[in-house]
């Protein structure tokens, strides 16, 4: 069997040793470059935002699978939700419930869906959004059928709080 290691949470130079773990969250930013997440955070890209905190940050998804599908990121970048700290994971998990509930209260779905994430871009996110099938649950979005900034714009109007 191999397992897929990832030498992104151990700082550079402590290989074999034992870092603590606010070395090691330290480790992630130092040696990491900015994600595209990171970068919207400290507003160097744009981004439809629909709410914000002190820990998190969530916007639409530019390629949705359906209509208000929301990305849910903490500010802390490490690439995967676990390698979160305790206080930074109750942080989204917080923000990502209210996502939800603001899905739910604006849209009227029959259900708020959620898929943690880490691949496709290696920032620690949730993806929530709305969906009344099976079908919308399991739809990959399609980059032919992209909203148009105006779109997006409208629905963030609706969704920000």
């Amino acid at each position: 069997m191999n397992w897929l290691v990832s030498k992104t949470s151990v700082p550079q130079g402590t290989e074999g040793s034992n870092p603590s773990p606010s070395a090691t969250r330290k480790g992630y930013n130092s040696l990491m470059a900015d994600t595209v997440f990171t970068k919207i955070i400290k507003g160097e890209l744009p981004s439809n935002k629909i709410y914000e905190d002190e820990l998190t940050f969530a916007f639409l998804d530019h390629s949705p699978k359906v209509p208000g599908h929301t990305l849910v990121i903490s500010k802390k970048q490490v690439p995967y939700v676990w390698d979160l700290s305790a206080e930074d994971y109750a942080a989204l998990m917080a923000a990502v419930k209210k996502v939800a509930d603001r899905l739910k209260e604006v849209l009227a779905p029959q259900w708020v869906g959620m898929q943690v994430e880490g691949v496709a871009v290696p920032h620690a996110h949730v993806h929530v959004f709305p969906f009344n099938s099976i079908e919308e649950y399991n739809r990959a979005p399609d980059p032919g059928a992209k909203p148009s900034p105006e779109e997006l714009a409208e629905m963030a109007r609706k969704l920000a709080f």
